[in-house]
């Protein structure tokens, strides 16, 4: 069996956030949810390339805002592409932008920090999306186990028809809303439709056991 260490535990103003060692990978637990580990990051990289290969050829030098830094794997690969223009990121919890920062999660999002297209912006994803002024090309979304399995019981509003509503406001014409979750959401696609987004679609990553994870995709009318 791995030996399981213990590195962090906080309690912040959405509950507890710990960071775990287990064997040689690190792993982030939410209110006592499993969220994601270092063990395999395909579907996290999944999520930024299906994004980029959603967006019409017409738009260049794209925006991506990223939301949940997470253990840094969408991050530091949208970093590795030079045809991102900019690279936001909204997290909410101080704990997860301190291991990436000065912590055991330096190794992985370190060259993507300090990359000058990146910024991170310390705030409630839900509430940017609903407030900001920015818009993007491609939003990127990742703070839950899927539309269905939340985190926190707030972030249901953000699948919601207003918070999508909201995600349509933050994109711009032809830009890409993609959507990670941890097993297939038909009714989500569903309600991705009926928020008005076009070219619906998933992408899949087949894992070791059990369902699929699966990102969600669809498009901003141009």
């Amino acid at each position: 069996m791995d030996d399981i260490a213990t590195l962090d535990r906080r309690q912040g103003p959405h509950g507890e956030v710990v960071l775990r060692r287990r064997g040689a990978h690190f792993e982030i637990i939410a209110n006592g949810c499993f969220l994601m580990d270092t063990s395999d990051g395909r579907s996290e990289r999944l999520l930024v390339d299906a994004a980029y290969d959603t967006l019409l050829p017409t738009v260049s030098d794209p925006h991506v805002l990223i939301g949940g830094l997470g253990v840094g794997f969408s991050l530091a690969h949208a970093a590795q592409d030079p045809r991102w223009g900019q690279i936001a990121v909204v997290e909410r919890e101080d704990a997860v932008i301190d291991w990436h920062r000065t912590g055991p999660l330096r190794a992985i999002s370190e060259r993507a920090l300090s990359d000058s297209r990146t910024r991170i912006i310390h705030a409630d994803l839900v509430d940017y999306v609903r407030t900001a002024q920015d818009r993007f090309d491609a939003l990127c979304l990742d703070i839950d186990n899927g539309p269905g399995w939340t985190v926190t019981e707030g972030n249901d509003s953000l699948y919601s028809p207003a918070g999508l509503a909201h995600c349509v406001r933050r994109l711009n014409p032809g830009g890409v809303l993609a959507v990670w979750s941890a097993q297939p959401s038909p009714a989500f696609d569903q309600a991705l439709r009926n928020a008005g987004f076009t070219g619906v679609s998933t992408k899949e990553v087949r894992v070791a056991r059990g369902v699929p994870d699966v990102v969600h995709l669809g498009v901003r009318p141009a």
